[in-house]
């Protein structure tokens, strides 16, 4: 895909998406990549990225991944999130990459790492995916 070509992906843009700013440039089973801009008021007390915003963006792009992959067999739900923040970020643009590290019949594990516009790594994290199936 294209850089700057957003992905507009239905129910996948609204919501806590949309509130958090982020752009979805690649959407598929197998990698997912979003971007956003840091601003002020995802910002915690000391004026640097607030953590939660790195936990939610690495949740959305392993459950998104993770839907994508399962497809219309089921659904997916987040059962862990583990993010690790290693670097303070004030202001630009922020890039998550997630991958899948484990995709089997009951449980996936995706891994998400969130770089700058210097391809330094900021934060990284896994979410532990439960696959859903219709009874």
């Amino acid at each position: 895909m294209k850089e700057g070509n957003a992905v507009d992906v239905p129910n996948l843009t609204g919501g806590f998406v949309a509130l958090l700013g982020l752009k979805l440039d690649e959407v598929d089973g197998d990698r997912v990549v979003i971007r956003w801009q840091v601003r002020p008021e995802l910002h915690q007390p000391f004026g640097i990225q607030h953590g939660g915003v790195y936990c939610s963006v690495v949740e959305t792009a392993a459950s998104i991944g993770g839907s994508l992959w399962l497809g219309e067999r089921g659904r997916v739900v987040g059962v862990s999130n583990q993010t690790d923040f290693l670097r303070a970020v004030r202001e630009g643009e922020l890039t998550a990459v997630g991958t899948p590290v484990h995709r089997g019949r009951s449980q996936q594990l995706w891994q998400v790492e969130i770089t700058d516009a210097d391809d330094r790594l900021v934060a990284r994290g896994q979410v532990r995916l439960q696959n859903l199936y219709p009874a």
